[in-house]
């Protein structure tokens, strides 16, 4: 609403984590450190608290977009919120281990070979486990278990554990001595300055494309600063709301009084002090004028027929009700009911379609019968795409950052029904269609009957699919290794021939990607390829509302 305005190419204070408007305060960059040398010692276990919305999330992105894949192999799980054997399936399945087996054991029995090749390759394997405060404690006993995977001389797994404060307390719980004995490495995330607060916002505004770095006044910094107490979160609402209130009074720099409105109207019905004052006022007068108009009605008999025929004084201000948020089991009652309400083919039907109208294709018309996998395929290469099933969490699914339909397995119902995902706002996932008139999930919400499979589209436009494999030769080869070096995994010349070097470079790049390093060219490797160039257009997961 305000971009115009104001000059800017896009929000500069949205919620949403992005790589690009990162900045990385004193705090930051101290916190930074401490995981990097952590990692580096072969600490075992690293320990990260902050207060809500202090940045957490920001220096743990910045740390794992510095581990490059030549060296490190890196996990991170978002939603701790799972069993002992759930918390192992997702490590490996972040990892790209292939399991065929389901018990807890028998799980780390399969991570403890990768750990073992990655430690002789001279990578650091780093698990990085966010929201720790939610963790139950067979969950982090299962944690402690892992950490006993080691050789003789270092821990094979490096693991950094990030959550609020009262994680802490946790830790100092007598079941947790063992685990929290372990934890030599540990930095709690201050709120950030005055001085980087006004840094901050300089600089988020400054990748947005303002025009000027004076856009809010000192004092309405000053003023933001207090009401944020520092804490990226906080400062970014303030500073949205704060434009909003410039824009709708024409305002072209935000001025103290423009911030202060802003961050009346984020309050909403939270009182000031000065309206609390006021809200103590004003009954003591109501009362006052109560007992006077008594005295009048008892010592003046016509006072009541003096008033007849005026009119009753109208209400200043209705207080609405407040609107229904369902959620737990109901919630997924209905979801349960809106989902089994189309059949699998029809849901599998819309479910493409949202994908292919995001990629400009046509659409799957009602007619056509289309089941879970096969038809969507053949749809897919009908429409010049390709269909690339997933399976993992979360945590995998966004870090691919590509819209991707999401197989629920909802009790009561038989078959498959589908749900895509198509954005993030707020550590919210957005979804369509919509359920019970919601269209953003949380991410328990969203997991709790997700099967962990699905599927998304994406384009072979250099027409590569097929299985490259050591020593073909060709036209196609020499695309490949134009590709490789494009991404930064090939450094020698363009032979068309698939050497050593040019193995060692798809190898890498899978590496860096986090998928398996078998040195053959199919449809995941290329995938990762192309969305890793800037110059191929594709789809990517919106991030809140421009």
């Amino acid at each position: 609403m305000y971009l115009d305005f104001y000059g800017l190419r896009e929000k500069p204070f949205n919620l949403t984590p992005d790589p690009r408007f990162i900045y990385l305060s004193k705090n930051h960059r101290e916190a930074f450190a401490h995981l990097l040398y952590g990692i580096n010692n072969r600490a075992g276990f690293i320990l990260l608290t902050g207060e809500v919305g202090s940045g957490k999330t920001t220096v743990l992105r910045s740390l794992l977009s510095q581990l490059n894949g030549n060296h490190y192999r890196t996990a991170l799980i978002f939603n701790p919120c799972l069993s002992s054997p759930e918390l192992i399936q997702n490590i490996n399945r972040e990892f790209a281990i292939q399991t065929y087996i389901s018990t807890g054991t028998s799980l780390l029995d399969g991570l403890n070979p990768f750990l073992l090749q990655q430690n002789s390759e001279g990578r650091t394997v780093v698990l990085v486990i966010d929201e720790a405060q939610s963790l139950e404690a067979p969950v982090l006993e299962q944690i402690r278990l892992i950490s006993n995977l080691e050789t003789d001389r270092d821990k094979l797994i490096q693991i950094v554990l990030s959550g609020q404060p009262e994680f802490v307390n946790i830790l100092k719980k007598k079941e947790m001595h063992q685990l929290s004995q372990r934890i030599t490495v540990r930095y709690h995330l201050k709120s950030m300055d005055f001085e980087d607060t006004v840094a901050y916002v300089n600089h988020r505004l400054e990748v947005a494309g303002a025009r000027s770095r004076d856009l809010f006044h000192k004092n309405a910094l000053k003023l933001i600063y207090r009401y944020s107490r520092g804490l990226p979160r906080l400062i970014n609402a303030a500073c949205d709301r704060a434009l909003l209130a410039g824009y709708t009074r024409d305002a072209e720099r935000i001025s103290s009084r423009i911030a202060a409105a802003g961050i009346r109207d984020m309050r909403g019905g939270v009182a000031t002090h000065t309206q609390r004052r006021r809200l103590i006022l004003i009954p003591t007068v109501a009362m006052l004028v109560a007992f006077l108009a008594a005295a009048i009605y008892f010592t003046q008999s016509d006072f009541i027929d003096r008033f007849k025929g005026s009119q009753p004084l109208e209400a200043t201000g209705v207080v609405p009700e407040r609107e229904l948020v369902i959620t737990g089991e109901e919630f997924y009652r209905i979801m349960a009911a809106e989902l089994g309400g189309v059949s699998e083919s029809e849901s599998a039907r819309k479910a493409f379609n949202t994908l292919a109208e995001l990629w400009n294709a046509r659409p799957v018309l009602e007619t056509n019968h289309l089941n879970q996998f096969d038809g969507m395929e053949r749809a897919a290469v009908d429409r010049g795409l390709c269909l690339y099933k997933f399976s993992g969490n979360l945590g995998s699914l966004l870090r691919i950052d590509s819209p991707a339909v999401l197989e629920m397995s909802m009790p009561g119902i038989t078959g498959k029904r589908f749900v895509s995902l198509v954005g993030m706002e707020n550590e919210r996932l957005l979804v369509d269609p919509p359920i019970s008139g919601r269209n953003s999930l949380s991410f328990d919400e969203l997991e709790k009957h997700w099967s962990g499979n699905g599927f998304l589209l994406w384009r072979d436009p250099m027409n590569l699919l097929t299985r490259i494999l050591p020593g073909a030769k060709g036209d196609h080869i020499r695309r490949l290794q134009a590709l490789l070096k494009e991404a930064g995994s090939y450094r020698k010349p363009l032979t068309g021939v698939y050497d050593s070097d040019t193995l060692s470079a798809v190898k890498e790049f899978q590496s860096s990607k986090g998928i398996e390093q078998d040195g053959i060219v199919g449809g995941q490797t290329l995938m990762f390829l192309y969305r890793s160039i800037d110059r191929f257009e594709a789809p990517r997961l919106k991030v809140g509302p421009k």
